[in-house]
């Protein structure tokens, strides 16, 4: 069954986008003449996901009045002003609006340009809730624009994942994945990162990946922002 809900991580701080980031949260921050929450919101709409839940932290209000005027998919903010929660924790507050069933989360700080099927259908279509306890959507560097750390997974024949350690032949996170809820059973409720969970699904061979189709984009520092232009108009001019 295809995802229905998903869980828009967007409370960063974005230091690194300083001085952009002084007076938006980086979320907003524009490429391409769209801001970067609306690429992966759009993302979402077009895979008919019915409710996206957005947390907030760092200059909330500006987000909280940027989604108030979207139709679809319908925005649920989950608002952590108290305190930033990381990844983990901002999905572990979220919980009880994100539902039983496995829902998406994607980065509100990255996004992707497809190639040919979306990258989120294809997730959906792999996804085996037998199997997997989180799948997610992997690139390779050749398909990266922006990211300059190194890779995060090696991926077997059947798409289980792996730690890298920063193998070149390895494949990226990129930044959107399929996951089961049951994962956070007896979760800590405090700031913690995602990374607990993927290690944690590899010691139980439950984590996989697939890699997408397109062009992956990372921003983040001001002056990488002429680049990921430059790879929008590549990666829709190839799409024609």
């Amino acid at each position: 069954m295809k995802p229905t809900t998903a869980m828009v991580l967007a409370a960063g701080l974005g230091k690194r986008m300083r001085p952009i980031t002084d007076t938006m949260p980086k979320p907003l921050v524009k490429i391409a003449g769209k801001t970067l929450l609306d690429w992966g919101l759009d993302s979402l709409e077009a895979a008919g996901i019915a409710k996206a839940i957005v947390n907030v932290h760092y200059l909330p209000e500006q987000i909280v009045a940027h989604v108030a005027a979207r139709r679809a998919p319908k925005i649920v903010i989950s608002d952590e002003r108290e305190a930033l929660l990381e990844s983990a924790g901002g999905i572990v507050k979220a919980l009880p609006l994100l539902g039983s069933e496995p829902f998406y989360i994607i980065n509100a700080d990255t996004f992707w340009i497809d190639s040919g099927q979306p990258s989120l259908e294809r997730l959906a279509l792999a996804w085996d809730a037998a199997r997997m306890d989180i799948l997610l959507m992997l690139t390779d560097l050749d398909s990266a624009t922006g990211h300059c750390v190194g890779t995060d997974f090696l991926a077997a024949p059947d798409g289980a994942l792996t730690r890298s350690k920063g193998d070149p032949a390895g494949l990226i996170y990129a930044g959107a994945a399929i996951i089961h809820p049951r994962i956070f059973k007896d979760a800590p409720s405090g700031s913690h990162s995602l990374n607990v969970y993927f290690d944690k699904a590899i010691g139980a061979g439950r984590l996989f990946g697939i890699k997408m189709n397109g062009r992956w984009i990372t921003v983040g520092t001001p002056d990488a922002i002429p680049a990921a232009e430059a790879a929008v108009a590549g990666a829709l001019a190839k799409a024609v």
